[in-house]
């Protein structure tokens, strides 16, 4: 433990902390603008599912968009590719901050917003194994996981109060000013980081094919995504906690804590993995924590109960924060001069398995009842999840060097 990296040494280096203090104060500004949005949809429309539809536009953009854009992230410098999009996402929230546009303007600004994100996290992703060398990208990864999780409690929670006091329109001013800050961070903070240089020109078909090709053609690769993808089973409490508190008769209260309990337990699970866990554990706690992740799940279908499910989702958080190990060896199994094109496919992948996956949850939900349905996808997830463990573990021993 004695010569583990601390986070204190992480934070330590210079370039890994401007793009994680830029990454983190955009990131709040995102969830703020999250609720202004759908607070704005629905004063001006009060239709729920027109809300909601515009919500789900804040998830849905990057399917399309992370395959076609990330390759950028391997053909131009990468703090540039960084900066561009952080300007680019300022003007448009800026816009969208402007009182009185139609709701089908700000839906269409949005999918745009939302459709850049792939690309400024495929250039930073490529850049941080530059910066943090050895175990200390493990530690790096961890703490930007639980940055995330810590602000998206949080910026939920403020959200609401900010736009209860000031409007919807503050808080996408307030998302507008974080983006110019980000790119200001990122551009007198991080190096320029070059990718290494293409033997030829790539096309954006060239650039697609040749990800597929470093996906399919490494088995650890492939073998990582299918315990990664099985988080769209666990994500299911996100989709039904509403359905799941009115069933036990309990408040719009307890959808809060419900939703919030999966961040938590994501906070402390990636201190815990990467503070405590020794490195040569990390490849063969895959399985067991994608297998384990799945039976809290299972639990709170048999007691359907409000206070036990918020412990049991947490603890779901807890394990299933094994995916954050999964994309730190997977970006690292991923030759430099590609990180950015296969990050965006894995990232596309990931989007759609969640959205299937609540979708899902949603059907058996409507077949049966919530919580039979948070059982059903825990079970599912678990089941599937030592068949993906078996294949990583035969792929990871047969490969020359175990990341």
């Amino acid at each position: 433990m004695a010569s583990r990296p601390t986070i204190r040494e992480v934070v330590g280096v210079a370039e890994f902390r401007a793009l994680w203090i830029a990454h983190a104060q955009s990131r709040l500004g995102d969830q703020l603008a999250r609720v202004a949005i759908a607070v704005l949809v629905f004063d001006r429309t009060g239709s729920a599912a027109v809300t909601a539809l515009t919500y789900a536009l804040s998830f849905l953009p990057p399917l399309v968009s992370a395959p076609l854009l990330t390759g950028l992230a391997d053909r131009f410098p990468r703090r540039t590719v960084m900066v561009a999009t952080d300007l680019s996402r300022a003007g448009l929230v800026a816009v969208m901050a402007i009182p009185g546009l139609p709701v089908a303007v700000l839906a269409a600004l949005l999918i745009v917003v939302v459709g850049l994100q792939p690309l400024y996290s495929a250039a930073r992703n490529a850049i941080l194994p530059s910066v943090l060398e050895g175990d200390r990208y493990v530690v790096g990864v961890g703490l930007a996981s639980a940055t995330d999780s810590i602000v998206q409690v949080a910026g939920f929670a403020a959200g609401g109060v900010l736009v209860g006091l000031t409007g919807s329109h503050v808080a996408l001013e307030l998302n507008a000013l974080t983006f110019l800050i980000s790119s200001t961070v990122v551009r007198f903070g991080a190096s320029l980081h070059r990718p290494p240089q293409a033997a030829e020109p790539r096309t954006v078909g060239r650039s697609l094919s040749g990800g597929f090709r470093v996906i399919w053609g490494d088995r650890r690769l492939r073998s990582l995504l299918g315990l990664l993808y099985l988080y769209g089973f666990y994500i299911a409490p996100e989709g039904l906690a509403a359905a799941y508190a009115a069933e036990a008769g309990k408040g719009e209260a307890a959808v809060g804590l419900l939703m919030a309990a999966d961040p938590v337990g994501a906070l402390v699970g990636s201190l815990l993995l990467t503070r405590w866990m020794p490195a040569h554990w990390r490849t063969r706690s895959l399985t067991p924590l994608a297998v384990a992740s799945g039976i809290p799940l299972m639990v709170s279908a048999v007691i359907p109960s409000v206070p036990t499910a918020i412990g049991l989702w947490t603890l779901v958080g807890v394990l299933s924060s094994y995916t954050m190990l999964v994309t730190a060896m997977f970006v690292r199994l991923v030759p430099d001069g590609q990180r950015g094109q296969v990050i965006g496919l894995a990232s596309a992948g990931l989007q759609a398995v969640q959205g299937l996956g609540v979708a899902a949850a949603g059907a058996v939900a409507g077949l049966t009842s919530p919580a039979t349905a948070v059982g059903v996808m825990g079970a599912a997830g678990a089941l599937l999840a030592i068949f993906a463990g078996r294949s990583w573990l035969a792929a990871a021993s047969r490969a020359a060097e175990v990341p």
